[in-house]
């Protein structure tokens, strides 16, 4: 397991738009988390950044020591099924730097995301994401960053998302059964995992999901879904004491991690998300 404490409650600092990571830092705290999953975005760079000194690197590491915050992980997100190889090239190598350098930067945890035929939108679904060859596309471009990650001893994070090749708990089972490394793990939103035409069925699909993923799940992420598209969490279907409820029965030891929230609805959604899980007895953690 990466070096995150089961029962603390995070946020993307994606969440928080400000040009110094600095001051997005004091906002994250000053929401009382103690916890943030690092987008390389608020600290000025690319999200994939081609090179990465290691004077910038422990500059982030201090900013996040400072405030006395932890790294949940930092996002190493691109689209491992785009349908131009020479740009999934690209990306994997950038990928893979980023691992290399994840303990420099405070955290031993970095988020993927499986990817979608789609050109233009990586989180949009493709009809091409069911094709074997979409299938054949991730395990190879899987394959380099999981020799970063065990050079490294860092944890990959992968998320089943309805609109990517990976998209139901079914087969991220199937692909961990494949690749059989302890350094791929599971990010689960449940979310994710459904659409408002599938929501009177979400008791049966989060029961499935734990079933299959239990053992596996490294993050838990906190978000919603709506037909508006409204992802906070607490404004849509998600029934969040279901979700915290099967947390608990599989002895899930993993944060939750909180986002897709405008910044001026952090407060609400924090206080549900803490609420939520009061209600079934999940502690969740935060500094004030």
């Amino acid at each position: 397991m990466s070096d995150k404490t089961a029962g603390d409650l995070g946020i993307f600092t994606r969440t928080f738009a400000r040009s110094q990571l600095a001051a997005c830092l004091d906002a994250v705290a000053g929401h009382g988390f103690g916890l943030a999953h690092l987008s390389l975005r608020s600290a000025g760079l690319a999200a994939l950044p081609a090179g990465l000194p290691p004077d910038t690197l422990e500059a982030i590491r201090m900013e996040v020591e400072r405030r006395g915050l932890r790294l949940a992980g930092v996002s190493g997100t691109f689209n491992a099924i785009h349908p131009d190889a020479a740009r999934r090239e690209r990306e994997t190598a950038l990928a893979c730097d980023l691992i290399a350098h994840a303990k420099d930067l405070g955290t031993s945890f970095v988020s993927l995301s499986t990817g979608t035929r789609d050109p233009d939108d990586m989180w949009r679904g493709h009809p091409g994401n069911a094709e074997p060859s979409a299938w054949s596309d991730l395990r190879e471009t899987l394959e380099p960053l999981l020799e970063a990650a065990n050079a490294a001893d860092v944890t990959l994070g992968i998320e089943p998302e309805h609109n990517n090749v990976v998209s139901s708990a079914h087969l991220a089972r199937r692909l961990l059964d494949e690749v059989r490394d302890e350094h791929l793990r599971i990010i689960l939103d449940a979310a994710n995992l459904m659409t408002v035409e599938t929501a009177d069925q979400q008791d049966a699909i989060l029961a499935e999901a734990f079933d299959l993923l239990s053992p596996d799940i490294a993050v838990i992420h906190a978000k919603d879904f709506t037909e508006q598209g409204d992802t906070a969490a607490g404004r849509g279907l998600l029934n969040y004491q279901r979700y915290f409820e099967l947390v608990i029965e599989h002895e899930v030891i993993a944060p939750v991690v909180i986002h897709e929230v405008e910044e001026d609805d952090v407060a609400r959604a924090r206080d549900f998300v803490l609420a939520q899980a009061a209600a079934v007895g999940l502690p969740l953690r935060v500094r004030s």
